[in-house]
């Protein structure tokens, strides 16, 4: 076991991922709307990178290599390898929808350690969001104190997406979406589950739950929520939410997603 970040560790690891976060969003922002992005397909149905993901993600990389040589960085294009602590950094999450000229993108980088999120930042930065958290330290977005809402479930807006990369799992997503659209009053699908995740630590969103999700998509967020008063858990209620497979919330709205997946038999995809 990697011994916990110290107080003052804390401190200087978050500055570390918020100053990664801010400079990939830089990035990101100043070649959003602008032609000349080459894009190409991961392989899979709907699955897109472009040079954009590429260059925030160097530049990521590089930041962090030079600030904290002793840590490995995982990202998402270039991979990377685990170890007792890691960067889990996704350059561009939403790249759909920044090559749609949809707004909702973020970036996000997080400090794992021993298979737990232990620092975040989410970067919007077309929107103009930065969102922080540090264990045991709360959660912020632009210097005020996040808390996950209150509001009841019956009136609660959910946030989700469809797993469009692997359509073979939709037997068990689908009828868990139709059991909590049952139990609330809406649901979303903006498309970057970083921001999604940072919604809900923010009050924005009630809850939130996806499959088949990489550790950069969650890690950032899950801490998110979890300083926010949230509950984060995968689908069978368990720890393993960097699996990718991740329902999140208020603890009012989490309990009502973990019941409409525990409602359904055929397991979840596991890693």
């Amino acid at each position: 076991m990697s011994p916990p970040a110290s107080g003052a560790d804390s401190r200087q690891l978050l500055r570390q991922a918020e100053e990664a976060a801010a400079l990939g969003g830089r990035i990101v922002a100043s070649r959003f709307g602008r032609p000349g992005a080459h894009v190409e397909a991961k392989g899979r149905t709907g699955d897109w990178v472009s040079t954009v993901d590429r260059e925030s993600e160097a530049a990521i990389r590089d930041f962090l290599q030079h600030a904290t040589p002793d840590i490995s960085v995982l990202a998402e294009e270039g991979g990377g390898r685990r170890g007792e602590a890691y960067w889990a950094v996704d350059p561009l999450d939403g790249t759909t929808n920044f090559l749609l000229g949809f707004p909702v993108v973020a970036v996000s980088v997080a400090l794992v350690q021993d298979e737990q999120p232990s620092v975040a930042a989410v970067r919007a930065p077309l929107l103009g969001l930065s969102f922080s958290a540090a264990r045991g330290r709360g959660a912020w977005c632009d210097g005020d104190r996040m808390r996950v809402s209150e509001r009841p479930v019956a009136r609660a807006i959910v946030a989700t997406a469809l797993p469009f990369r692997d359509r073979s799992i939709l037997p068990r997503y689908l009828p868990v979406l139709e059991a909590v659209f049952d139990r609330v009053e809406d649901i979303r699908r903006p498309g970057a589950a970083a921001l999604d995740l940072a919604w809900v630590a923010a009050g924005v969103f009630d809850g939130y739950f996806e499959l088949n999700l990489s550790v950069w998509d969650v890690a950032a967020g899950a801490l998110l929520v979890q300083e926010a008063g949230g509950a984060v858990t995968d689908w069978d209620g368990g720890s393993n939410y960097l699996s990718g497979n991740v329902m999140a919330g208020s603890p009012a709205t989490h309990a009502v997603l973990l019941a409409a997946a525990a409602n359904v038999a055929t397991d979840a995809p596991r890693r």
